[in-house]
């Protein structure tokens, strides 16, 4: 087998568990695969092929995957073919006809093409060695990916029954797995179930505000490399492909409303590197076999993990270091809930419910994200640690928490526990909001009893709350809060808590670079460091933690300005610490004629605002910074005041920063609308409309949430 593996693969070893496969494949028995995205399945019923006299049967969903495979079949020297609907009827009849006279030693086909009795038929004069499954877990109403064409294949063992069978799939839970085996009816198939750590891919998921100009900046570490961008809509793909084109990237989206050649064009550009990015639906990418994938974004989070970790799977299939980033906000669960909404049947609404609400819960986590990845496809991690997701690369100060924490349980105690981590934040911000009023809970004694963290840092430390068990999270549609045993405890002792330090935005965006900083000049700012943290009667790390010390020894900043660009030096410890710091620094340089290192490469998340998409929306920006209403933008440019308003949400989307006050309806009814807004939601325009009995214009409401998401 290994001699076989050299002449037509080019490979001189196996990967793990390959070897096992396919000796218990040779010695015709049957087999179920488990087998991460990358790992090699293929080959576990390729190699075999070449080793029987008869024919090898695969049957595959997905006709992308079909043709590349046959393609690199053949660019081997192995006789490969494949019948899908991309076939004409002459194409198929000369294909069966040389199946027929054993001239072909893999045969592909389509799970419809098998239901056929015509089909099954033209089988049954085969000399049929083994029958490949793959993509199995479409088998299975457990999966994330069921489709009924794959109910057909139980009739495989009862039309085949001395044909040895291979059931692969990247991603499938313990019960998946156990539905697999009874629908195929492989009750005594040897089970080969590999690791599902894919150690390469670095993941991580990132909050999803300013999302556009934060995925430029991710790009830009990739320039030229592969990379897929999976969105939730069609229309997404094509906005967000033409405004990285304008951004000098080489984009293009990929959906299935597009022509069948054209997708097919795309995906040809795609393999043969004259394109590196592809945004596309989940409609791509399961049938491509491109190594090198460098970066998989997800601009909108996935409705299961499994369908996650099988496009993450997409990246780094060569073993080489890559990434798998997350975009995420609770908002867009509303997306899902949507789809969710229209499925008719009881129990699969509430399947997918129940798979939405743990991806939901991998995005929110504040504990390793590997490990809840494996723990949900039943593997152990050996360590806490995986050093390759956000949250375990991401250095953490620890506070003291037992203030804040007691302000937060006082307020779900206060509330009774029927309210979600918002509306607590919300509170204890002390938000002028409509619902707030209307409950009375402005009176409360924690009403804006908040004022040294944010909503983000505050949602934050709600999580680690509940990870440790001081807060219950009640599952469902609208989660509310409530108070553990061991947080009503808490709340009555005089305890001290420490949390992890709020981290806004942790975003993977940031390299961890291992600069090769001035040990000389690091030391003295560890001593100055020091010596105000003993004034200050502080931890060390009050002061600035050891990254920003190597940053300030690596970078030399020489300004103010250059200073405020260190990791870990904001406005406050800009104005407090900045002239003593930078004078060290500064004196350190001249005694020592060193040359400053050019702050502009920093890895630091960059706001940039993307290209515009038209040249009305062009001409629009340009008005708009000349203060110009919105009738008068319209009737220069000829078009309606509606489409001015879209243009302005289009440019906000994209990052640009403009001056819209001056566009503010009076303020009553402006004050109307936002609270209208805080009530239904920004997602949709008619709910609104009807909340408010349909006393605004649409335009008008349109306007008010463009002010408010400028």
């Amino acid at each position: 087998m290994k001699t076989l593996l050299k002449k037509y693969f080019g490979y001189d070893e196996f990967r793990p568990l390959q070897a096992e496969i396919i000796d218990n494949v040779i010695n015709k028995k049957d087999s179920f695969v488990l087998m991460p995205t990358g790992g090699g399945k293929s080959l576990c019923y390729q190699l075999p092929a070449l080793k029987f006299s008869g024919i090898t049967l695969v049957i595959s969903p997905l006709i992308a995957l079909m043709k590349d495979q046959v393609d690199a079949l053949k660019a081997n020297g192995i006789e490969a073919e494949f019948i899908n609907s991309s076939l004409d009827s002459y194409q198929i009849n000369a294909i069966i006809a040389r199946a027929q006279k054993n001239e072909i030693k893999i045969l592909y086909i389509a799970p419809e093409r098998f239901a056929l009795n015509t089909f099954q038929n033209f089988l049954n004069t085969l000399k049929i060695e083994l029958i490949a499954v793959d993509e199995a877990h479409c088998i299975s109403e457990w999966g994330h990916d069921f489709r009924p064409d794959y109910g057909n294949l139980n009739k495989l063992k009862t039309l085949f029954p001395s044909t040895p069978i291979i059931a692969l799939t990247a991603t499938a839970t313990k019960k998946v797995r156990e539905d697999i085996l009874k629908q195929l009816n492989l009750e005594k198939a040897e089970l080969f179930i590999s690791s599902f750590d894919r150690e390469n891919l670095k993941i991580s998921v990132i909050e999803k505000k300013q999302a556009l100009p934060k995925l430029i900046n991710l790009l830009e570490k990739y320039k030229n490399e592969s990379v897929i961008i999976y969105c939730f809509s069609r229309k997404e793909t094509e906005e967000i492909a033409d405004n990285l084109n304008l951004n000098g990237f080489s984009a293009r989206a990929y959906h299935a409303g597009l022509e069948k050649n054209k997708r097919k064009l795309i995906q040809e550009m795609f393999v043969k590197d004259k394109i590196n990015i592809i945004v596309a639906t989940i409609a791509f990418g399961m049938g491509i076999d491109k190594p090198d994938v460098r970066l998989v974004a997800h601009y909108t989070f996935p409705k299961t993990l499994e369908g996650y970790y099988q496009e993450i799977g997409r990246a780094g299939r060569d073993g080489l270091p890559s990434e798998c980033v997350m975009f995420y906000t609770y908002a867009d669960t509303r997306k899902h809930q949507f789809f969710i909404n229209k499925i008719d049947d009881f129990k699969l609404r509430e399947r997918a419910e129940e798979k939405l609400a743990e991806v939901l819960r991998f995005s929110e986590l504040v504990t390793c994200r590997k490990k809840y990845l494996l723990n949900y496809f039943g593997e152990k991690q050996k360590t806490d640690n995986c050093n390759s997701c956000d949250i375990c690369t991401t250095e953490k100060e620890k506070i003291d928490a037992s203030v804040i924490a007691k302000k937060i349980l006082s307020c779900i105690a206060r509330t009774h526990s029927r309210f979600g981590a918002k509306y607590i934040n919300d509170i204890l911000l002390g938000k002028n909001i409509q619902k707030i009023k209307i409950n009375w809970h402005d009176q409360l004694s924690v009403f804006g009893i908040v004022k040294n963290f944010d909503e983000a840092e505050l949602l934050q430390i709600i999580k680690q709350l509940i990870v440790l068990d001081y807060i219950f999270k009640n599952e469902g549609q609208y989660p509310t809060l409530s108070i553990t045993k061991k947080g009503a405890a808490f709340l009555q002792s005089e305890e001290k808590l420490e949390l992890n330090k709020p981290v806004c935005d942790i975003s993977s965006v940031k390299q961890k670079i291992d600069l090769n900083f001035n040990q000389e000049l690091f030391n003295e700012l560890r001593k100055l460091r020091k010596d105000l943290a003993q004034k200050e009667n502080v931890p060390p790390f009050v002061i600035f933690g050891d990254k920003s010390l190597q940053e300030m020894a690596y970078y030399f900043p020489q300004t103010k300005e250059n200073f405020s660009h260190i990791s870990g030096v904001g406005d406050k410890k800009l104005a407090q610490y900045g002239d003593i710091f930078l004078s060290i620094i500064i004196n350190f340089t001249k005694n020592n004629n060193i040359e400053p290192v050019p702050l502009v490469n920093k890895n630091k998340i960059i706001i940039k605002t993307v290209g515009i998409k038209t040249k009305f929306n062009f001409k629009t920006k340009e008005l708009i910074i000349k203060k110009t209403p919105i009738k008068r933008i319209a009737k220069i440019q000829n078009l309606k005041s509606d489409t001015i308003v879209n243009h302005l949400e289009k440019l906000i989307d994209a990052g640009e920063k403009l001056d819209l006050e001056y566009l503010k309806l009076p303020r009553d009814n402006y004050e109307t609308i936002k609270n209208a807004f805080i009530e239904c939601g920004d997602e949709k325009l008619k709910p609104v409309f009807e909340y408010l009995n349909e006393k605004y214009p649409y335009d008008e409401i349109k306007l008010v949430r463009v002010l408010l998401r400028a």
